[in-house]
């Protein structure tokens, strides 16, 4: 007959039954504030302390373990060590476990003869629970590295299951299969997936690269305001708030462009800030609210200057995460060797949809061009926003390898310099790698007079309903009018650079807790 699968619930009242045995056998589970986890290695004349974590005993018991047929005396590594259950297969008077901390997993065995009354608290254990366990490092019949347990501790119990599967007797993780509870109960998706600790990992380790090449050329990092009266800097809805002392209403910031440019009028010439910007859009595989921007400005410097400084950084990650500057992304090679392809937007749309770049003289033919390819022209008033879509509709697909989009429409880059010889274009550039937009960047305007006329434009394109157009901003131009010198701006979505390097198709799965709509909506 089948055995019934208990129910939550049913498995809940077991676990609260086991606590209260536990309790009365003298062990209270959540009595520790600490349990002191170490590992020393003892041969003949030697004491050398290792790190007190699973994978580091295992790889010095392998070291130092004698050749077969040799005196095993000679060595023996004494430990103590404090992990999550992981397994556990009961075996009468004996047992074999697994437990597990951020190194990996080692196996335990526990005897009842060595352990004594605490024996009874082994039987008594349930996966998820953390233990502490004394004793030495030694080989099985099996081959397999474990802990021979004379000292057993209780250190917390877990009260509700965490999904397991049951395979010849053997209790073990199978990780979440429903995709929505790991995104809403992370630490879930943390306990039973060691590729969702090696993504969280890698973020850490990029994010981490990204602070010290900005640190090795001088750049000092700074903090800007969340909260702010104008949120601008970028084409996006922001949210609001309000301060009840102030009795003034705020935005979430959705960039960090105008305070960090606002630093460069006061004289440090190369800043930067990784901060988290709100942006009160739609959700999907590539986009979430709440994100993590790297913007950086350097004075003196241009547009060419910021496309080398973003070859050297997306190398010198690649350098510190992979020790080489190609990688696999979702099965195809990235290559970041320098010089990337510089692609002007119009000969891109010429290249891939077939649209000639006199086709956008007028809204007139740009309206009949985005016609011919089959796009919906209903509500596009401006030149600039038909050729980004257009863009972003048959060339972005196609851009595999790293590129630098250039040449961006005036209407849609209200914070870039003109280009000299067609004030119809800007000075500036979005990077692609894997069909993902990672990165914009601008020579900046440092002409007042000049980002006042383009804020006001952006103000009729307010006023014709255009939510996301770029709001007007006097306290960003009376800090201009007191002088900013040229200067080459760049922002990089931290999230989507640890998507690419990462190897993940879904925003979701590089954000720790992404924005989800409430549960039972």
């Amino acid at each position: 007959m089948e055995e019934r699968v208990l129910s939550e619930d049913e498995l809940i009242k077991t676990r609260l039954e086991k606590l209260e045995e536990m309790n009365s056998l003298g062990c209270d589970p959540f009595a520790a504030e600490k349990y002191e986890r170490y590992a020393t290695i003892k041969k003949p004349g030697a004491d050398q302390e290792i790190e007190p974590l699973a994978a580091s005993v295992i790889s010095a018991f392998e070291a130092a373990e004698p050749p077969e047929g040799a005196d095993e005396a000679a060595v023996q590594i004494n430990v103590s060590l404090a992990g999550r259950l992981v397994s556990f297969r009961a075996m009468g008077k004996a047992s074999f476990a697994h437990i597990e901390d951020r190194s990996g997993r080692i196996q335990l065995y526990l005897k009842r003869d060595d352990l004594g009354e605490d024996y009874k608290l082994a039987k008594l254990l349930d996966l998820g629970d953390f233990i502490g366990v004394e004793g030495f490092v030694f080989r099985t019949r099996t081959g397999e590295v474990s802990v021979h347990v004379k000292k057993l501790s209780v250190l917390a119990k877990s009260i509700r299951p965490i999904p397991f599967g049951k395979e010849k007797g053997d209790q073990h993780w199978y990780g979440l299969q429903d995709i929505e509870q790991r995104y809403r109960q992370r630490h879930l998706d943390l306990i039973t997936s060691s590729e969702s600790r090696r993504v969280f990992e890698l973020r850490s380790r990029v994010v981490r690269s990204v602070r010290e090449f900005y640190d090795s050329r001088g750049y000092l990092e700074v903090e800007t305001p969340v909260l702010q009266s104008v949120a601008g800097g970028a084409a996006a809805r922001p949210f609001n708030t309000y301060h009840n002392a102030l009795e003034h209403e705020f935005h979430l910031r959705i960039s960090l462009e105008l305070y960090l440019k606002r630093l460069v009028v006061g004289g440090f010439e190369r800043v930067y800030e990784i901060g988290r910007v709100f942006r009160n859009e739609g959700l999907s595989t590539r986009h979430n609210p709440e994100f993590t921007l790297l913007e950086s400005y350097e004075a003196y410097s241009n547009l060419e200057d910021v496309m080398a400084l973003v070859e050297d950084l997306f190398e010198h990650i690649c350098q510190t995460i992979y020790q080489r500057t190609d990688f696999d992304y979702l099965g195809t090679n990235i290559d970041l060797k320098k010089p990337w392809r510089r692609l002007p937007m119009l000969e891109g749309i010429e290249q891939y949809a077939g649209v000639k770049p006199s086709a956008f003289d007028s809204l007139e033919s740009a309206l009949a061009a985005m016609e011919s390819l089959g796009l919906d022209t209903e509500n596009e008033q401006m030149v600039g926003g038909i050729i980004e879509k257009i863009h972003e509709r048959f060339v972005q697909p196609n851009l595999i390898q790293p590129t630098f989009i250039t040449d961006f429409p005036i209407e849609t880059s209200p914070l870039a310099k003109k280009r000299p010889d067609n004030p119809k274009l800007t000075r500036r550039f979005e990077v692609y790698l894997a069909k993902l937009e990672c990165g914009n960047a601008f020579s900046e305007i440092n002409d007042p007079i000049d980002q006042r006329e383009r804020f006001e434009q952006q103000g009729l394109m307010r006023a014709s309903g255009d939510e996301e157009a770029h709001p007007m901003d006097e306290d960003f131009i009376r800090a201009l009018e007191y002088g900013m010198p040229p200067t080459g701006g760049l922002g990089i979505g931290i999230d989507r650079l640890v998507m690419i390097f990462a190897g993940q198709d879904n925003v979701r799965d590089i954000i720790l807790f992404p924005q989800m709509k409430p549960e039972g909506k």
